[in-house]
């Protein structure tokens, strides 16, 4: 039996059981019916027993019949400012595919890097990186790994090779795209849920620039670690690879068009109204305008303004590819989130939790970054993160610690899981070119994975410090 039809049936089991048997003398019969909620949407989500977004509706028909809230409270629950975020930020990404603005960066950056194998390496993993930081880290990856086998092949390296600079570049593209999606909230969609989980749990206001302040000094500190690491795994030498050869096949991205010209100001308008959206906050109403409103801004001016060849620089049938399976599914969290406040298993949670409050804050980061690395090594990203930050919640309100200090790392731990070729897309897709021995992929990854956590921590509590 497939992973999936045990999660589906022991799933249910678990549900079924818990709605039977009476709630523990110190729970409410409401909580104990939404902790086998949780469970239920939990154990679907890690073992994708059914698709990710279909789980996420069981809060709006679970929740009413509990009674938790009705059937309006309850949907009302599915929105956040944040949605408009991923939503905005997917427009932008596709007009930046659609005219090749992607392509021309990442092999901008890679025509300056020096002809050794490091150098080259060094090049691809920054591009990928920089890229993921406004693209999707399976879209980076896509780009950047046609360009990684083309120089491969130009270098000499042969068809399925695997040993030396050929495994280094094909996992070093991989792990740079996942690593580089940390550096901002439109890098991938779980830091968007991740941040909108937490901002409406413990009332925080982590926004786009908040974000990138925790997350720009991981992506710095990570892509160095982690092409150490691969350097030592795949034993590379600096001149290992024919970097000249490589290099004069990868070529020039040619003169600008006139789409990507267009793109440009629409691009640097919108991360420029992120990054001044504090001063911006200052001369309009309260609550006026947000992360959100800006990406949704740039969206529609894609839809209105002329790309010069007859068209508009984004159509619908285009920006209909956006990822509103995601949005359904960081709804389907957010629901969930507020039946556990609401039935009360939230104030239970902190009552079982209470005793952690003798733990050193530093032992609690930890033991919890490492346990999320863990599950998001044999879970989606997205599932991981919808199914912790509640728990997570619970655990900051019984300790009474900085909620920065323990929800921004686990959120961050989420998004990082190297082992696996099935971990993220990025693996998967680099697995697909023959060029990853599975030994040492799992052996790079359990050391990348090792590494991350005092990268996490670390990065976050000194920002944290620094900034409070």
């Amino acid at each position: 039996m497939t992973a999936g039809r045990i999660g589906l049936f022991g799933g249910l089991t678990v549900f079924i059981a818990m709605l039977i048997f009476p709630a523990p003398p110190s729970m409410s019969t409401t909580a104990w019916h939404v902790a086998a909620l949780t469970i239920l949407m939990a154990t679907w989500w890690m073992t994708q027993a059914v698709p990710l977004t279909a789980t996420a509706l069981l809060p709006f028909l679970a929740l009413p019949m509990m009674n938790v809230m009705d059937v309006g409270e309850t949907a009302s629950q599915y929105y956040s400012p944040i949605l408009f975020l991923i939503l905005g930020g997917a427009f932008l990404a596709l007009a930046i595919e659609r005219v090749g603005l992607h392509r021309r960066l990442a092999l901008a950056i890679v025509s300056i890097a020096g002809k050794s194998a490091w150098g080259i390496l060094i090049a691809f993993m920054s591009a990928t990186a920089l890229l993921s930081m406004f693209i999707s880290n399976t879209s980076s990856t896509l780009i950047m790994i046609p360009i990684a086998v083309a120089a491969l092949v130009a270098g000499g390296v042969r068809d399925g090779e695997t040993k030396g600079f050929a495994g280094a570049l094909i996992m070093g593209v991989a792990f740079s795209a996942s690593i580089g999606g940390l550096g901002t909230l439109v890098g991938s969609p779980t830091n968007a849920i991740a941040a909108g989980l937490i901002n409406r749990t413990l009332g925080t206001n982590i926004d786009f620039l908040t974000w990138m302040a925790f997350g720009l000094p991981i992506v710095i500190l990570g892509l160095p670690v982690s092409m150490v690491i691969l350097i030592i795994v795949q034993k590379v030498g600096k001149n290992s690879f024919d970097g000249e050869r490589a290099k004069a096949v990868i070529g020039s991205p040619g003169p600008w068009s006139l789409p990507e010209k267009r793109v440009v100001p629409v691009v640097a308008f919108v991360v420029l109204g992120w990054l001044l959206l504090p001063q911006i906050k200052l001369l309009l109403p309260a609550g006026a305008v947000h992360d959100g409103t800006i990406a949704v801004l740039g969206g529609l001016l894609l839809f209105m303004l002329p790309d010069g060849t007859g068209r508009n620089l984004l159509n619908w049938d285009e920006a209909d590819r956006a990822p509103w399976g995601v949005i359904m599914l960081f709804g389907g969290g957010l629901a969930l989130a507020s039946g556990i406040t609401e039935s009360g298993l939230a104030d239970w949670l902190g009552l079982v939790l209470a005793p952690l409050k003798t733990v050193p804050v530093i032992v609690i980061a930890v033991v919890l970054v490492a346990l999320v690395i863990l599950v998001t090594e044999f879970a989606s990203n997205v599932a991981t993160a919808s199914g912790i930050m509640p728990v997570v919640a619970s655990l900051i309100l019984a300790t009474g610690v900085d909620p920065l200090l323990l929800a921004v790392p686990a959120a961050m731990a989420a998004s990082w899981g190297f082992m696996l070729p099935s971990g993220t897309g990025p693996n998967a897709i680099a697995w697909s070119t023959n060029h990853i021995e599975l030994p040492r992929m799992l052996k790079s990854g359990l050391w990348l994975d090792l590494a991350g956590i005092p990268i996490i921590i670390g990065c976050v509590w000194i920002v944290s410090f620094v900034v409070n």
